[in-house]
């Protein structure tokens, strides 16, 4: 059963763990959402600040002014949007370092997130944190993560909380294929199944983890199935496309909420950056790139969806870019004018009274 797609594409466009030689089977692949046009809208404008915030941090780490490590979420904008659209409020979201695009998607302000970034006193972890250590416990969000893979029993540990409380929360626990095969994910996935535990485990298959493809560094490239000799279900989704992504979330966040336990889904995504800012990505190739931007880029699909359904013009998209750019320039003014942290700064936040 082949993975939900644009059925304006061809299936050979879909990224994959070899990129351009065809699209992996799907399991439990189910058609992709309905969306409404508010959705549409949505996604796209939800979607389009990501990459804009993105390219903006970019820029300014090229500058100097953002330091420390920078994991660039630009091309998976399609997964987070997706998801969050399943969720509700009391639902915890946590993920690892490459982690900007959760932190807007789950409602977190552009600002406090670029101030961040520059270490600022305006920023989510008060300029202590930077670009892989941030969270907000008012938008559900706990945090990015720098050890590969910590987050995940940490992410068992929400649904675990959700489930001893007695209310019907789920966690969202993301990770990346080079963390699926870390030894802290199936300890994970052990206890969650052992304990039915309510959390949607999010492989964000980007194809090549760090800088190495998955073909090159996993025995079993169907990440999907990771969860099997525990007896969680999972399916691959097209995490290019937000209404898959949708479709897939639903059914998830419904399956936990109704008490099955872990489920996990493998979003077969693309970076379209390297790994990190430092990061030159020799180990593909330009044209590699350049097929999946051209012929499954997120956001231009939904965009040329809008159009085809005269649900907005040309001139009604550009304008809401920008009004995305002036969110995020606005972010960027902020973040680089806003004070530094005042040297007591050290001494807060290390122990929980």
């Amino acid at each position: 059963m082949a993975v939900a797609t644009n059925s304006a594409q061809s299936a050979a466009a879909r990224p994959t763990s070899d990129p351009g030689n065809g699209s992996r089977a799907g399991h439990n692949a189910r058609p992709p959402a309905e969306l409404t046009k508010d959705q549409e809208l949505g996604a796209y404008r939800d979607m389009l600040l990501i990459r804009r915030f993105e390219e903006k941090a970019g820029q300014m780490y090229g500058m100097g002014l953002i330091g420390g490590f920078c994991h660039l979420y630009i091309g998976q904008e399609a997964v987070v949007v997706g998801m969050q659209m399943a969720l509700k409020e009391g639902d915890g979201v946590i993920t690892g370092y490459r982690d900007h695009g959760h932190m807007l998607a789950c409602g977190m302000d552009a600002k406090g997130v670029m101030a961040e970034l520059t270490g600022r006193r305006g920023g989510y972890s008060r300029g202590k944190g930077g670009s892989m250590h941030m969270f907000s416990a008012e938008k559900g969000f706990f945090g990015g993560h720098g050890i590969v893979g910590a987050q995940v029993p940490l992410g068992t540990g929400l649904a675990f909380a959700a489930k001893y409380r007695g209310n019907d929360n789920i966690s969202l626990t993301y990770f990346g294929d080079g963390a699926a095969n870390q030894g802290q994910v199936y300890e994970s996935f052990n206890m969650a199944k052992l304990w039915s535990l309510p959390v949607v485990y999010i492989i964000e298959n980007n194809q090549y983890a760090m800088g190495t493809s998955l073909k090159r560094a996993s025995a079993t490239t169907d990440l999907s199935q990771r969860g099997a000799a525990h007896g969680i279900p999972g399916e691959q989704v097209d995490g290019m496309d937000v209404r898959a992504v949708k479709a897939a979330a639903d059914h998830a966040a419904r399956w936990c909420r109704e008490g099955n336990g872990p489920i996990i889904l493998e979003m077969l995504t693309y970076r379209y950056r390297g790994h990190s800012m430092s990061d030159p990505a020799k180990y593909r190739t330009r044209e590699e790139v350049e097929k999946v931007r051209t012929e499954s880029d997120p956001i231009e699909q939904v965009r040329q969806r809008v159009l085809q359904n005269k649900w907005a013009s040309e001139d009604d998209l550009k304008k809401v870019d920008a009004k995305v750019r002036e969110t995020v320039n606005e972010a960027a003014e902020f973040a680089t004018h806003d004070p530094e942290p005042d040297p007591s700064e050290l001494y807060t936040d290390v122990y929980a009274s």
